[in-house]
């Protein structure tokens, strides 16, 4: 499972929530808190302020109180924790898998899990609502995809396509037929030679 870890394991970067001129950058490694500060000014009595960066072990960051402290004043309480998290070894082993092995794991839930899988996180949010999944869904789902069907999701949505029934989604290809037979046809066709539509 270590393999998985990617570093850095979380860096976030920004301004403070109070009004000041620096802005902070945190960085977990593997191995290391690493955190950076400037100053942004344009006064020249500030000109020739220099960066600063504090990096530290996991550890000495746990025992850091000012760091802690600081984290906190600038991202809030959430980040800190899940920074403490980090460095105490309460890895999110799940949320850092490739998208498309994920994938095939939600593929393989009830759609209620699904929804509820969705609510945990913003990735899971993210993932449970993209159009890969719904077309991996329908593709489950159904014994097979026609091209026409698949132009017809490309234009109302893999999600739509999943929830439209078999009757809705042949009137959808019908008058995409159609369509494109008057499309091809023009203004002077003659309406006799066009075939039918099953």
């Amino acid at each position: 499972m270590a393999a998985l870890l990617t570093d850095p394991l979380f860096e976030t970067s920004g301004r403070a929530l109070t009004h000041n001129n620096y802005f902070y950058h945190l960085v977990i490694t593997k191995s290391y808190v690493i955190w950076r500060w400037w100053k942004i000014s344009s006064r020249l009595v500030d000109r020739n302020a220099k960066p600063g960066e504090l990096k530290e072990s996991h550890l000495d960051f746990l025992d850091d109180q000012w760091v802690q402290s600081e984290v906190s004043t600038v991202f809030g309480d959430r980040i800190l924790q899940y920074a403490k998290a980090l460095c105490q070894g309460h890895y999110d082993y799940l949320e850092r898998m490739p998208d498309t092995l994920l994938l095939r794991i939600i593929n393989s839930l009830e759609l209620e899990d699904v929804g509820q899988l969705g609510r945990t996180s913003r990735k899971f949010r993210k993932l449970c609502g993209s159009e890969e999944f719904w077309e991996q869904a329908v593709q489950r789902r159904c014994n097979t995809v026609s091209a026409e069907m698949a132009s017809v999701a490309l234009d109302e949505g893999w999600r739509s396509i999943f929830f439209t029934s078999k009757l809705q989604l042949q009137k959808l290809i019908s008058r995409r037929r159609l369509k494109a037979e008057e499309h091809e046809g023009g203004p002077g066709s003659d309406p006799d030679s066009k075939t039918g539509i099953s």
